[in-house]
């Protein structure tokens, strides 16, 4: 048990990095095609800025999460696998489709345009696709017959808990990818981007505890065994809604450092990942010990023990080399005043 613990940390680690990085990336591209047309603003210009390093680096890790579920989990994999055949294969489509598009924006300028609008709604719509994955797990929408198994489409997509997550996963999108965008248009001194992000982000983020508020009522009523579990960690989920209150203080408040500036927004994304990695956690906990309900388990789906040493000690080393290029990767991006008093003169 606990090798397998160990494991399904290490892989809910990886979900939790790619999905704070990810929305990022994908709310990036859909503000690029929002604010196209209102070039004063230059906030098209800082969502592209903010495109052009990050997206690969985001790719790494959902490479990694692919990698480790096989690694670990293989016969969790299998299942998933095919369960996952049509919402997977729509989201490799669409995760192609938006790289490529993407890369063509910066070279086909005459067609810039509409390969950003293209990009940016496909971009919107693959978080709400990779977050399916939550609801499938919960078992009621996976039937197991005779050694076969089979995702129930229609019950799942009759659910109001599917499209909870579903909205959730458009919203937090949308409101993560602002947040940092304000703060990165602060840091580049784009102070009109900065104004039209912060305003975003005190939309977005109400919007964004609804949906997280609907995700639990439809826990409750459609997925007892998971909600009851949850609740059992009440105060850690109260704790992150706190969290919540520090980034309306850092949409709204007056900044002590810059008189008669509004908004923190560094303090609001250090906050927001906070308040996910807590809601995560709980989350995580309460689906434990199962991968997909009732059926599979850590324990069941583990792979051989010295595979998951070799594998465990394979994945740091590599991230003792990584992780110190991707530290440098961000003080560079967001911190280097060169790098971006240089991007912001092109």
């Amino acid at each position: 048990m606990a090798d397998a613990l160990i494991a399904i940390t290490v892989l809910w680690g990886f979900v939790f990095i790619y999905a704070v990085m990810a929305t990022m990336d994908f709310g990036a591209g859909f503000w690029s095609m929002i604010y196209i047309n209102r070039e004063k603003t230059k906030a098209t210009n800082i969502a592209n800025r903010y495109l052009s390093p990050t997206w690969e680096v985001t790719n790494t890790f959902i490479v990694a999460l692919v990698v480790a579920v096989y690694s670990l989990f293989p016969s969790a994999a299998n299942i998933l696998g095919t369960i996952l055949l049509i919402p997977g294969s729509l989201i490799l489509l669409l995760l192609a489709l938006r790289s490529a598009f993407l890369v063509f924006s910066n070279i086909a300028t005459e067609y810039k345009k509409p390969l950003t609008y293209i990009s940016g709604i496909a971009g919107i719509i693959i978080p709400g696709l990779l977050i399916s994955v939550l609801p499938i797990t919960h078992g009621h929408y996976v039937d197991f017959v005779d050694g076969t198994v089979n995702l129930n489409l229609n019950k799942l997509f009759s659910s109001p808990n599917e499209y909870a997550f579903i909205g959730f996963a458009i919203t937090s999108t949308l409101f993560l990818s602002s947040l940092l965008l304000a703060d990165y248009s602060k840091a580049s001194n784009e102070m009109e981007a900065y104004q039209v992000y912060l305003r975003d982000g005190k939309i977005l983020g109400p919007i964004s505890l609804i949906m997280a508020l609907l995700i639990m009522i439809t826990l409750k009523n459609e997925v007892g065994w998971l909600y009851n579990k949850m609740m059992e960690d009440l105060p850690l989920l109260l704790i992150s809604v706190g969290f919540f209150l520090i980034i309306g203080y850092g949409l709204y408040a007056r900044n002590p450092f810059q008189k008669g500036e509004r908004g923190m927004p560094r303090l609001a994304v250090i906050a927001v990942t906070i308040q996910y990695l807590i809601a995560s956690y709980v989350y995580g906990k309460a689906h434990l010990p199962y991968i997909i309900y009732p059926n599979v388990t850590i324990e069941s789906a583990f792979t051989d023990p010295n595979s998951f040493r070799a594998v465990f000690i394979t994945y740091i080393v590599g991230f003792a080399i990584l992780f110190p290029g991707f530290i440098y990767f961000w003080s560079l991006f967001m911190n280097d005043k060169r790098y971006l008093r240089q991007k912001g003169n092109q």
